[in-house]
Formats: C-alpha cells, structure tokens, sequence
C-alpha cells in the first residue's frame, strides 16, 4: 500500500523527516482551520478536514519511505512522534479555541471536552511510550489509537457543518474512547509486570 507514492517521493529527494515535517505543517494548518471556525464559517471544518487527512497521509507514508528505502533511524522515529503529538495537540487547542463543542454542551462543559479530549489523546501516546520504556509491548493495545481518533473527527467535522452539536458529541466520544484506551494500557501494564514478577 501507497508503494508508488512512496517512490515517488524517494525520487523528488523527499526523506522520511522532509514528510514528517509536511505532515506536520498539514496538522497545524488543520489546526488553524478549526481554531477560525464559527457558525458563520462552518466551511472552514471541511478544509481542516482536508489539512487533517493528508497530514495522516504524510504520517503513513513516511514510514514506508523509511522501510522500503532503509533510511529508518532511531531520531527519526522518535523525531516522528515528536511532531504527531504537536499535531495532536494543535487540533484539540483549536477546536477549543473556536469553541465548538459549546454548541452541544455550553461554554463551560464544551471547553471542558475538548480539553479533556486534548489531554486524553496525549496521554494515549504517553502511555504507549512509558510502557515500552519498561519493557511492555503495547502494539494494539486500546480502541482508540491516533488513526481511530482521526476518523472520528474527520467524520463528525463533516457533519458538523450541517449539525454542528454532532460536532460536539464526536469530540466527546473521542475523549470518552481515549480514556477507556488509557484504562486498557495501565490495566495490560499491570498484568503484563505482574507476570514478570511471578516468573
């Protein structure tokens, strides 16, 4: 999958970090796009959709890049995680910035979903990461990973131009999936660690 566009971009001289950093720049731009969406602007949810999709896009293809053309390398994986928290982040600051889940839940409880949806969605990767320092797998670990709540809110931004409270419980659902992801990889860390300890 994506092999031809993968050596499309070996021969335009595109490294897997030059994708990255596209990527990223894709993620803020998506990131912008929410943050200036109103009610009035509702058709910025569909470009920040587009900014949002081909930044993932970016993300997959970077690593075929790096495999099929041996340029993996620690930095560069870790430069890619790096970049796709930033842009992770980003999104969620700034559909709280445009306040748009305050049409379904009110300034106050809206805010408070998208931040918990920010903070959450981090700490899905945290955990990941803290996990595999001590030595725990955590491949497909969880419901909600980073490509499971791209969809989602890919999905639910093009809905939300015609009803723009959907908007709102999508982003809730995200959270809401990004927590019980996080309760599943403290809950396989613990009884991956006490196996450990028992043998």
């Amino acid at each position: 999958m994506l092999q031809t566009e993968a050596k499309i971009a070996h021969k335009l001289g595109l490294t897997p970090n030059h994708i990255s950093i596209v990527g990223f720049i894709l993620a803020i731009a998506s990131a912008l796009s929410y943050a200036l969406a109103s009610e009035a602007s509702l058709w910025l949810l569909f470009l920040a959709t587009f900014f949002m999709l081909a930044s993932g896009f970016c993300d997959t293809l970077d690593g075929i890049v790096a495999r099929t053309f041996q340029q993996t390398s620690a930095f560069g994986g870790f430069f890619d995680s790096v970049l796709d928290r930033f842009a992770d982040g980003a999104a969620y600051a700034g559909i709280t910035v445009a306040g748009l889940c305050s049409v379904a839940f009110g300034g106050l409880w809206g805010t408070t979903v998208a931040l918990t949806a920010l903070i959450a969605s981090m700490l899905v990767s945290y955990t990941r990461a803290r996990a595999e320092v001590i030595g725990v797998k955590m491949e497909s670990v969880g419901i909600a990973e980073r490509a499971e709540r791209m969809l989602i809110l890919a999905v639910v931004s093009i809905i939300g131009y015609f009803r723009l409270e959907v908007f709102g419980y999508g982003v809730a659902l995200i959270a809401t999936l990004s927590i019980v992801t996080i309760l599943q990889r403290v809950t396989h860390v613990y009884r991956e660690l006490k196996k450990k300890a028992a043998i």
